[in-house]
C-alpha cells in the first residue's frame, strides 16, 4: 500500500484525508516516481470543489489531486526506453482527472515521456513548482506567437505563474508591463517587467494611459476578465486561464477587436520536448523556482484553505 492525499466526496479542503491505495507498478513504457514533493495548485482546489466532478463519472473514490510532482525514479517498466535511470531526481506534470491518480501520493506512475530529470541544483519542494506552471506559461506564449519588441501586459505578476509567464515574456525579447500592488512591484521588476502599474479593477484604464494604441497581448492570469480588452489593441491577443463554467472564468460573447484564446495546459501532456525546455531555461536562470512554503502532506486540507486565502508569493509544497 502507499500513502496518498485524497477525497471521498467533493467540497471544502476538510474533505482532503490521508488515505492508503494500492501501490502502483510501472509498466510497459512507463516509470514510477517516488513522489517527494507536489505543488499544491488553484487547479487542484477546483478539483477539490467538485468543479470537475463529470470527468469522475463511474470512477471509485477517493479522487487524488495534484498536477506536479517531484522526486526520483524507482521503477522502470519493462521494455521501456528512457534516457532516465533508477535513482534519478526527476519532475513531471499529472493529469489527474478521471481514472488517473494524481500527484498526492507516494508514488505515481507516468508514461516514460511525461518525466524529465530535475533542473541541476533544484531541490524537490523547487523542481515540483515549475511543470505545470512552466508548461501553462510556455503554452501561452506559442499560442500568442508574438514577435521580439511586442508588448505583453501580465496580471497577477506577482504569482507563480504570472511571475513565470514575465519571466519567459522578457527571455523571448517581449516588453513585458506587469501589475503590481506597491509591496510586489520590486518584485516584479526583477522577474523582467519592464512597465509596472499598480493592480486593481482599473488597471486597463492604466495600461491604456502607458500604451495609448493598446498593447499586443495579455496574459490575464488574475482572471480580470472583459474589462482588459480595452488595453489591448485592434487585432491583439487576450490569453485566458479559466473556462466561462469555471469559478473566475468569464464569457467574452463573439466578435469584437482582439482575439480571446483559452490555455489548456493538457494539450502540453506529454510533450517531453517542452518540459526539457522548463528544465533548461531552469537550470539557465531565466525562470526561478518559486516556493511558498513547505509542510507534510498531511497538512494538505491546510495548504488549501491557505492558497484559497490568497496572498501567497510562491507555491505552497506537499513533501511525502
Amino acid at each position: 500500500m502507499m500513502r496518498a492525499i485524497g477525497l471521498y466526496e467533493f467540497g471544502g479542503p476538510d474533505v482532503l484525508r490521508v488515505v492508503d491505495l494500492p501501490e502502483p507498478h510501472a509498466g510497459p513504457g512507463e516509470v514510477r516516481v517516488r513522489v517527494r514533493a507536489a505543488a499544491v495548485n488553484p487547479a487542484d482546489t477546483l478539483l477539490r470543489a467538485g468543479v470537475h466532478a463529470r470527468a469522475f463519472a463511474g470512477v471509485p473514490a477517493p479522487y487524488v489531486p495534484g498536477m506536479d510532482i517531484a522526486g526520483e525514479i524507482d521503477e522502470i517498466g519493462p521494455g521501456t526506453r528512457t534516457e532516465l535511470s533508477l535513482g534519478e531526481p526527476v519532475m513531471a506534470m499529472v493529469m489527474p482527472i478521471g481514472p488517473a491518480a494524481g500527484g498526492y501520493a507516494e508514488y505515481v506512475v507516468l508514461p516514460a515521456g511525461w518525466v524529465v530529470r530535475a533542473p541541476a541544483g533544484a531541490d524537490d519542494a523547487a523542481a515540483a513548482t515549475l511543470p505545470m506552471n512552466g508548461l501553462t506559461a510556455q503554452l501561452t506564449l506559442d499560442q500568442l506567437a508574438l514577435a521580439p519588441g511586442s508588448v505583453l501586459a501580465v496580471t497577477g505578476a506577482a504569482g507563480t505563474l504570472g511571475g513565470y509567464l514575465v519571466q519567459l515574456g522578457r527571455h523571448a525579447g517581449l516588453t513585458v508591463v506587469a501589475d503590481a500592488a506597491p509591496a510586489d512591484e520590486a518584485l516584479v521588476r526583477r522577474l523582467g517587467a519592464a512597465d509596472v502599474v499598480t493592480r486593481g479593477p482599473d488597471v486597463a484604464a492604466r495600461l491604456r494611459d502607458r500604451y495609448p494604441d493598446g498593447v499586443d497581448a495579455v496574459a490575464d492570469t488574475a482572471l480580470i476578465g472583459p474589462r482588459l480588452l480595452d488595453a489591448v489593441r485592434d487585432g491583439g491577443t487576450y490569453a485566458r486561464f479559466r473556462s466561462a463554467d469555471e469559478p473566475g472564468g468569464h464569457e467574452f460573447g463573439h466578435g469584437g477587436h482582439a482575439t480571446v484564446r483559452t490555455t489548456f495546459v493538457p494539450d502540453y501532456a506529454g510533450r517531453t520536448d517542452k518540459l526539457h525546455q522548463i528544465r533548461r531555461l531552469a537550470e539557465a536562470g531565466v525562470l526561478t523556482p518559486r516556493v511558498a512554503t513547505t509542510l507534510p502532506a498531511a497538512e494538505a486540507a491546510d495548504a488549501h484553505r491557505r492558497l484559497e486565502a490568497g496572498g501567497l508569493r510562491g507555491r505552497l509544497v506537499l513533501t511525502f
